[in-house]
């Protein structure tokens, strides 16, 4: 299955000699499988390799472009001009390449492309990597003509700064200790000699299948400190909020000084807490070569806070010192929001940052630890930034990534996509279906709905292998159940869930399995196709297991006498419950509050909202409890958290867009404003707004146009585009 057409290149797939010999390797696998069976050259990792190609122009003529890729990643120049970098990670049966306008950089003359490419060579989140394709694929043309590709001409040499170095996350990427007494300077300018550098080795063979990137590149653009102040040893800074990107600066000392970089999400004592909550440790050492030297790191970090740290004698240029951030790009006009509640406008604030930062060449689940694409995650992230950005492409890939670079190792899908760490989340996979239905909501892209359904078909098809007679899953066992994260957030649900060894029936992932099948009945209605719901019996036989006709409420398992938030909201959700059992179970969310992790309070909100229980969804938005947004901001956030509180969970990740529920329970459910029809062409405007709240102001995106809504002491104000209908 392909939406975008597979390139032919005229140009050649080129790299390291020492990757010629080497077979790719197959890394995909079913999670369960003991030994994968590959093995990689330690001495073949955390490859940094340096390209160039010089050319003549006779003219610079109106058009001109470079395609471009490179197997893990790249960034280009021309002239000594940062172009751009890439590509979104991805298979490499369907790997992207980038496009750039590079006529400004241009002149007439003598020109250099030049490329840093960087193989990352672990099984990681983070990367497709660790299967020896290395290298890179250009092309440029001219008005239309083919002026330079990729061949044996181009030359490169390894970039031997990267000195002894430690892995952090999981995985996820290497420390960057960097001696610049080894730099090449001056690499990417005109003019640089690289006769001694070496030739480059040609793969006739490579199997990349290349398509076009259907996202735009990152936003790359530096950022300075808000403070910067004196601390023992050196200077610490301050750029006010968590950031992603990389810390950049100059100096100047004795050839063979080090300067230490620490970076952190926190302090401790005034100081950074470089070791940090996330299981990762950013600590580097960057040794100078005795001239005015520029530290450049490859790789990004998440981190609000730097330490430089040197010697009185090393000359720091204090000007020079700044973030140099990267993130998917995000118009901030697209989506506004204030209210009279400062602090829902500060909950609103950290979630808008937390999807921001939490949004690079795919969505992450953290742009520090994982560096992942977790198909659970982006139930709640897609949803968030579909309103935040008003832009459906990444939302529109994320589904894609899932279809075409999952579904290959597991009908089923994968957690992970894209990255080559195998690992499987049942409930995940089966939230996909949601997925696709609401970006249809969101864009009425029907032609996309038609071309994945197949693929949902077959994941419903994975599932049913674990019916019973009754048609309950029972027994998930290539999947991990995981019902919520961290454990301790499970609110003590009733059911052995054990990876790999799960015996029996349990609620939730029968919940989702019917929250599918419901989903998939919707898709196929809105594909005019023929109806094949066997809902009803399922149903009944959730009922009949897990409902507890006098508590009315839902058990958590078969046998099970516990009652869970977890069990309870998804049923109410979904539409499983019925009707005497609906205030029953507002009334234990009401006792329970958010006794769940923050990735479920995105469900335990749209269950209340599912049964009108708008006052209650609010309250708990704006709650300060233990577990609530208010309690992250109470703590400092400037991006909201993977877990309620820094202490809930023994590696907090402190930049998590999969808490960022509350913008589109905001939006649909208290505004009140959701998509009528697919694609916005007609809106649903039913207000469910607190007596608490005076004042709100709105606007976002939708295909047609902008929505603006004014709430005003009770004077509602709604604008909505040319030729779209309110209902």
């Amino acid at each position: 299955m392909e939406l975008e057409l597979e390139k032919h290149w005229v140009a050649h797939w080129i790299m390291d000699q020492r990757f010629q010999e080497l077979s790719p390797l197959n890394v995909n696998h079913k999670e369960n499988v003991d030994n994968p069976g590959y093995v990689h050259l330690a001495e073949l990792q955390n490859i940094h390799m340096l390209v160039r190609k010089t050319f003549e122009l006779d003219e610079c003529a109106g058009e001109c472009y470079i395609d471009l890729t490179a197997d893990d990643y790249y960034k280009l120049y021309v002239n000594g001009h940062f172009v751009g970098q890439g590509p979104a990670q991805g298979n490499y049966y369907h790997y992207f390449y980038n496009r750039f306008d590079i006529a400004p950089y241009l002149q007439q003359g003598e020109n250099v492309i030049a490329v840093h490419v960087y193989y990352h060579g672990l099984i990681s989140r983070s990367y497709n990597s660790g299967d020896y394709r290395q290298g890179l694929i250009a092309e440029v043309r001219v008005d239309g003509e083919l002026a330079v590709q990729t061949d044996a001409s181009w030359r490169y040499r390894l970039a031997e700064e990267y000195g002894p170095t430690s892995v952090i996350g999981y995985n996820t990427q290497f420390l960057e200790n960097i001696d610049s007494r080894l730099q090449a300077k001056g690499w990417r300018e005109r003019g640089f000699d690289d006769s001694a550098w070496l030739g480059v080795s040609v793969r006739e063979d490579d199997d990349h299948r290349l398509v076009l990137q259907p996202t735009p590149v990152l936003s790359v653009y530096k950022k300075a400190p808000v403070m910067i102040q004196p601390v023992e040893g050196g200077v610490l800074l301050d750029f006010g909020t968590e950031i992603t990107g990389q810390f950049t600066m100059r100096a100047q000392g004795s050839a063979g000084q080090t300067v230490e970089i620490r970076c952190g999400e926190e302090l401790t004592d005034s100081r950074v807490r470089y070791k940090m909550r996330c299981n990762c440790t950013y600590n580097e050492t960057w040794t100078l070569s005795g001239e005015v030297d520029e530290l450049e790191l490859y790789d990004y970090k998440a981190f609000r806070y730097v330490e430089v740290l040197a010697e009185p004698s090393v000359a720091i240029l204090s000007d020079s010192m700044a973030a140099v951030v990267r993130h998917y790009p995000l118009d901030e006009e697209a989506c506004r929001f204030e209210s009279s509640d400062p602090l829902l406008n500060s909950i609103w604030a950290i979630c808008k940052n937390g999807v921001k930062y939490g949004t690079q060449e795919n969505y992450v689940d953290c742009p520090s630890r994982e560096k992942g694409q977790y198909l659970g995650d982006n139930t709640i992230i897609t949803h968030a930034h579909a309103y935040l950005s008003g832009d459906l492409a990444m939302f529109r890939k994320a589904i894609q990534d899932f279809a075409i670079l999952s579904a290959a190792v597991c009908p089923g899908f994968m957690a992970v996509a894209p990255g080559h760490l195998m690992q499987e989340i049942a409930d995940f996979s089966l939230q996909w279906p949601m997925q696709l239905l609401q970006y249809y909501k969101q864009s009425g892209d029907r032609p996309f709905l038609q071309a994945m359904y197949p693929v949902a078909e077959r994941l419903m098809l994975h599932f049913a292998q674990y019916q019973r007679e009754d048609g309950l899953l029972d027994s998930v066992n290539d999947k991990w159940n995981l019902v919520d994260w961290p454990e301790n957030l499970r609110d003590g649900y009733d059911f052995p869930l054990k990876k790999g060894s799960i015996v029996g029936c349990h609620n939730v992932i029968n919940a989702y399995y019917y929250g599918a099948m419901q989903a998939m009945k919707d898709i196929r209605e809105a594909l005019q196709l023929p109806a094949e719901d066997d809902s009803a019996s399922f149903r009944e036989a959730f009922l009949r297991v897990f409902h507890d006709p006098e508590k009315r409420l839902f058990v958590d398992a078969e046998g099970s006498a516990h009652t869970s938030l977890h069990a309870n909201v998804l049923p109410l959700l979904f539409g499983l419950a019925p009707e005497q059992s609906k205030e029953p179970i507002v009334r234990l969310v009401a006792e329970k509050r958010l006794s769940c992790g923050v990735y479920m309070a995105y469900f335990v909100l749209e269950a209340l909202a599912a049964a009108r229980a708008y006052e209650l969804l609010y309250e708990l938005i704006v709650s300060e409890d233990l577990h609530s947004w208010g309690n992250m901001v109470k703590e400092g956030a400037t991006t909201c958290f993977e877990a309620w509180s820094k202490e809930l969970k023994w590696n907090t990740s402190l930049c998590h867009p999969w808490a960022s529920a509350p913008i589109p329970l905001l939006i649909e459910e208290i505004i009140g404003l959701k998509p009528a029809e697919p694609g916005w062409t007609k809106i649903s405007f039913t207000p469910h707004l607190p007596g608490s709240l005076t004042q709100i102001n709105l606007s976002f995106r939708i295909p047609a146009g902008e929505i603006h809504f004014e709430y005003d002491n009770g004077n509602t104000r709604l604008v909505v585009p040319d030729g779209v209908t309110v209902v």
